[in-house]
């Protein structure tokens, strides 16, 4: 296998990770784990990137469609939807934050509820528990029932059914038994650190070793074996120094494959995108640093409130802002380098805004139904 290029590596990472469209079920597993994010500017993260690999997808056919799926929203490196399989990986897990006496007595009669009930709306729990306010993670002020809940989660005692209105409606889990023996803990912590590989790669060094510490978020027991796995993939998998930087990817792939080929589609992609997600792999890979700036305060962003790359022919040329207005797109635009002068940029950018109208208001569409049935 030759040294492959900068140029090929940007091929390839594009290439692998946006094959033509499937299924959203086929689209879930080829990802791995598609990042959650709340924020709709113009729609959630999931589904922004989701509907760059799912044959007629709307806003929101992802959370319509989870309670029928086997799929699990849980932590990986961060907040997510997984195949069940995946999820099974992480657990057994241990709350984040020891219980004591009085916390594990409100878990199991919260639990008793749930089981009785088959799922809960967290308004529920809290009318029959009323288990007031406590002090959240930023300092400020949340529902008791809510914090509870999400702790149970995270334990593996709750799984989320289905989405009220964007609420998590909480279910009992029903997990086999994961095997929690030394080489069993080995095994899965092998697998997590070949999922990351997959969805992220190529990889520099640093960017893997950043996301399996990042991986304590979601397997925090597995601490020492996924540690012990990342040595071993960093020793074993396919590599190459490209301008000093050690790049890593998948056993069996080949960067510089002729399959590797790129269309001349524009997408506008969501902040948290597996081609995005990695910022240092997004400097090394198209010379200027992006940032996602939701939480930065307006007066100090340089790309705006809720800015989506943009990827044409092989290249991140800028960034979108799209928001709606009197129910058309309202998008504002920045460029890395200035706007291509490409005569078929302009046709290109203008298909992808029609995509993303489209995609908005099939959503919309199916609201309405709703609202008339």
């Amino acid at each position: 296998m030759r040294t492959p290029t900068l140029d090929v590596l940007r091929r390839y990472a594009i290439a692998r990770t946006l094959p033509p469209p499937a299924t959203l079920s086929r689209a879930i597993r080829r990802l791995g784990f598609v990042q959650a994010d709340p924020i709709r500017a113009p729609a959630r993260a999931q589904d922004l990137t989701l509907r760059h690999r799912v044959r007629d997808y709307v806003a929101g056919d992802l959370e319509r469609r989870y309670p029928r799926m086997a799929l699990e929203e849980d932590c990986l490196v961060n907040y997510g939807f997984l195949p069940r399989a995946q999820a099974a990986l992480l657990h057994p897990r241990q709350p984040r934050r020891a219980w004591d006496a009085a916390t594990r007595r409100r878990a199991e009669a919260v639990l008793a509820f749930v089981r009785a009930r088959g799922a809960v709306h967290p308004r529920e729990v809290d009318r029959h528990f009323a288990h007031g306010r406590v002090r959240n993670y930023w300092g400020g002020s949340s529902n008791a029932t809510t914090h509870l809940l999400e702790a149970m989660h995270y334990a593996g005692l709750l799984r989320v059914r289905r989405r009220d209105a964007g609420t998590r409606v909480y279910a009992v889990a029903q997990r086999e038994p994961s095997d929690d023996s030394p080489s069993g803990r080995e095994r899965r912590a092998e697998a997590l650190v070949e999922l990351i590989v997959r969805k992220y790669a190529p990889l520099p060094a640093s960017s893997l070793v950043y996301l399996v510490r990042l991986l304590d978020y979601g397997a925090p027991q597995l601490a020492t074996q996924t540690r012990a796995a990342l040595a071993m993939a960093r020793e074993r998998l396919p590599s190459a120094r490209v301008d000093g930087v050690t790049w890593l990817w998948p056993d069996g792939e080949d960067p510089a494959a002729r399959r590797h080929r790129l269309d001349h589609t524009l997408r506008l992609l969501a902040p948290f995108d597996p081609i995005a997600w990695d910022r240092r792999r997004f400097e090394l890979l198209w010379g200027w640093r992006y940032r996602f700036e939701a939480y930065t305060p307006a007066a100090k962003r340089q790309f705006g409130y809720y800015a989506l790359p943009m990827l044409w022919r092989g290249h991140m040329v800028g960034w979108a802002n799209i928001g709606m207005r009197d129910g058309q797109l309202a998008p504002a635009f920045g460029y890395a380098a200035g706007v291509p002068k490409d005569a078929g940029f302009r046709n290109a950018l203008d298909e992808e805004l029609d995509r993303m109208q489209r995609f908005l208001m099939g959503a919309a569409a199916i609201r309405d139904a709703a609202g008339r049935g």
